[in-house]
């Protein structure tokens, strides 16, 4: 009996532990492919170069075209002519740092002026971060004046004076240069076989090799940097990365692309996929698809099943032809403030008017630069709330009270910047001759013609024309020989205000002030 017993449980055990084992190779198995599946699929090798003679056709092609037309630039003709190494790398990094996010016709004058006030790195390390901020004045994205001038610094003081040699030295040591930028210097000032990827490059890119995922997207992003180093010419790397850029600026662009005048149209996919397109259409509106359809070149495509991350997520459109790539995700909509300003104006003995001007903070947007007294306005006000609100902010700033029916409104001025749809209420009040005034930290009166050469913004420029707009319009005659009144200073109107608009709250670490301060408990913002 006792031996039955044991058998019995012998059998019962081992049956246990194979239903152990079975359920625990479950489990492993659907760990496994739940691991697959959320590992990204490989991109497919269609969206590459695999013959090494098409990589060697394309760089003869784009160097032969560059060199029929290229565009005389005064980087380039200093990249080219230029013999001192450290000479030749600062004006391409200037140049480079200049040329982001701006066209190439606006930044050919501030080059050339920046170049001949500063032709070294040790002379711009010498210069002030207020000269550089004039210098920069109306080029936009004012930080990156900035970087050069921190860089220009770290170079003499650091590196005793010498630029970094290499793509990898350029990225770690200079402020404000990333991957591109890197890779622009190094190829072009350095001689370096590296490729580049900007937004010109990405468009032919894609368009050569049919790569339509989001362009911003990490997978696409690699794909990208893969191909600009497969294909950049090793004999002339910075001519050849050039060559892509000025391909997608003046013929690969990204509307009414030229077509026809591109050097390397045998090597695009999305301009191939346009043509057997447009014959099919062709054949099938002359009721001919069906004889002659096997005659036909079939459309070469991405092979991967709708699994290969640089395949785009829709249709193809035919309205689009090449301009179905790249694939670019929504923008997100700029950020919409409103501001109020006052042009605070003081009359001088026996001299020019001066212009009260304050100096932004050294961080955030703008950073550095001067502008007229601001305050940010958080919510929709009347008129008479906006003059009170200026009011005592100039009179806080100046240490002497300011009688409010001074103020006068002269208008809107709207100025969009990457990220913020602004638009200033702009006043006007003037100071009477002899005004005891103090002059606090970071302002400054300044005349007519130092206020024409200091570092301020498109904004501040645009709003002072405005002022002498309306100014202009209240010192015109009338028939009758009397000053007529201006249309641009109305007491009795009130601004015009946007319903729609939504303000925000955020002042993106700048010094205005909020408007609803002044009516709430007194608080003042430093």
């Amino acid at each position: 009996m006792s031996r039955l017993r044991s058998a019995l449980y012998r059998g019962k055990k081992t049956t246990l532990e194979m239903t152990d084992t079975t359920t625990a190779v479950r489990k492993r198995s659907k760990a496994a492919v739940k691991e697959e599946e959320t590992t990204d699929p490989a991109p497919s090798t269609y969206h590459t170069f695999q013959d090494r003679a098409d990589v060697v056709l394309l760089r003869s092609q784009l160097l032969h075209w560059y060199d029929k037309g290229k565009r005389e630039l005064p980087w380039r003709t200093v990249a080219m002519t230029e013999p001192d190494l450290n000479i030749r790398t600062y004006a391409v990094w200037v140049s480079e740092i200049m040329l982001q996010q701006t066209q190439v016709a606006t930044v050919i004058d501030y080059y050339n002026k920046w170049m001949k006030r500063w032709p070294t790195v040790q002379d711009l390390a010498a210069a002030t971060l207020e000269e550089v901020n004039q210098m920069w004045a109306g080029l936009g994205y004012y930080s990156r004046g900035k970087r050069l001038h921190e860089g220009a610094q770290k170079v003499v003081s650091e590196l005793k004076g010498q630029m970094p040699r290499t793509v990898e030295s350029l990225l770690k040591q200079l402020p404000g240069v990333g991957r591109y930028t890197a890779g622009a210097i190094g190829s072009i000032a350095l001689g370096q076989v590296t490729g580049v990827v900007d937004g010109n490059v990405i468009r032919v890119l894609c368009r050569t090799r049919a790569i339509g995922a989001d362009s911003t997207s990490p997978a696409v992003t690699e794909a990208l940097w893969g191909l600009a180093n497969t294909l950049v010419d090793p004999e002339r790397p910075g001519d050849f990365n050039q060559a892509m850029m000025e391909l997608g600026a003046r013929v690969c662009t990204p509307k009414s692309p030229l077509c026809g005048q591109c050097p390397i149209q045998s090597h695009c996919r999305s301009y191939r996929k346009v043509c057997v397109k447009q014959e099919k259409n062709s054949k099938r509106l002359l009721g001919k698809l069906d004889r002659i359809s096997s005659a036909l070149p079939d459309i070469e495509d991405c092979t991967s099943g709708g699994k290969c991350p640089l395949c785009p997520a829709e249709p193809w459109d035919d309205e689009l032809g090449v301009q179905n790539f790249p694939r670019k995700p929504g923008k997100k909509p700029p950020r919409v403030e409103r501001t109020l300003t006052c042009v605070v104006v003081r009359s001088v003995e026996d001299g020019e008017d001066e212009y009260l001007l304050t100096q932004r903070p050294s961080k955030g947007l703008l950073a550095g630069m001067w502008e007229f007294p601001s305050l940010l306005l958080e919510e929709e006000n009347s008129e008479m709330k906006q003059k009170g609100a200026l009011c005592a902010e100039i009179s806080r700033m100046l240490g002497v009270q300011v009688n409010q029916s001074l103020f006068k409104y002269i208008g809107e001025v709207v100025h969009s910047f990457s990220h913020i749809h602004q638009t200033y209420v702009v006043y006007h009040v003037c100071l009477k001759e002899g005004a005891d005034t103090q002059t606090p930290e970071n302002t400054q009166w300044l005349t007519r013609s130092a206020l024409q050469e200091a570092a301020v913004s498109t904004g501040v420029k645009k709003i002072l024309k405005l002022y002498d707009s309306a100014e202009n319009q209240e010192e015109r005659p009338s028939k009758d020989g009397k000053r007529k009144k201006t249309t641009g200073v109305k007491d009795d109107k009130k601004p015009q205000t946007s319903k729609k608009a939504k303000l925000s709250a955020a002042n993106s670490g700048t010094r205005q002030l909020y408007l609803s301060s002044f009516f709430k408990t007194v608080k003042e913002e430093s």
